[in-house]
Formats: structure tokens, sequence, C-alpha cells
């Protein structure tokens, strides 16, 4: 009886779950999404200020619910000697969100070949 009760509460109360990696170089901007996330989808959340977000170092990791779905952000660090971690992260995680700052012309194409190293074989 204890099985087909907890399995209806699950079914009714419990939220699918979504791993989304948050990827780009360093100072792009990732934890300042996750935290505009935060802010925007968790009413309670009051979010840092954004004047204080420095350079992540590891990742940062942030839950958001929408509807039925619990989204779980990994915001992963850009600095050029974590770029390597990234593919660690990839086999756990169904979507990815890749933050470029447009305004930093200088290092577009160093983020193009970021974006592709974990592509290539």
């Amino acid at each position: 009886m204890y099985t087909l009760l907890s399995g209806l509460y699950k079914y009714m109360f419990q939220k699918d779950e979504y791993c989304i990696l948050i990827l780009g170089l360093d100072n792009a901007g990732k934890t300042t999404f996750l935290e505009q996330s935060k802010t925007r989808f968790n009413k309670n959340y009051k979010g840092m200020s954004l004047s204080k977000i420095t350079t992540t170092v590891g990742l940062n990791i942030g839950t958001v619910d929408v509807g039925k779905a619990r989204l779980m952000f990994w915001d992963l660090g850009g600095q050029e000697e974590l770029q390597s971690l990234w593919d660690k992260y990839y086999a756990e995680c169904h979507g990815v969100i890749y933050v470029i700052d447009s305004t930093d012309e200088e290092r577009l194409a160093e983020s193009k070949q970021a974006f592709d190293m974990p592509l290539d074989p």
C-alpha cells in the first residue's frame, strides 16, 4: 500500500529534472545570466548584486522551477585551464547554453575555437 501511495505522490508532485550547462569564455557573462535567471523565475530569490560577481572557479549551480520542470543550471568556469573539463559534464546534461560577449570582438575567434573544441573527435 505504501508503494502505491508513494508512487501516486511522486506522479502528482515530483518535477522532471533537466540539467543545463552554461558555457563560454571567462568574463562572457555566464554567472550574470544564471543570477538573472534565478531572480526572474524564483520569486523569493533576492539575487546577488551584479557588481559582486567574480570569476567562477569550478562551477556554480542554480535551480529554477518552470511549470512541472526543474532546471538545474551548471555554470562552468570559462578559463582556458577549465575548458578541458567541459566535456566531462556533457553525459549528464540535457542542454547547453553558450554565452558570447559580443562586445569583446578581439575574443570572438577564441570563443568560436572554445565552442568547437568539445565537438572535435
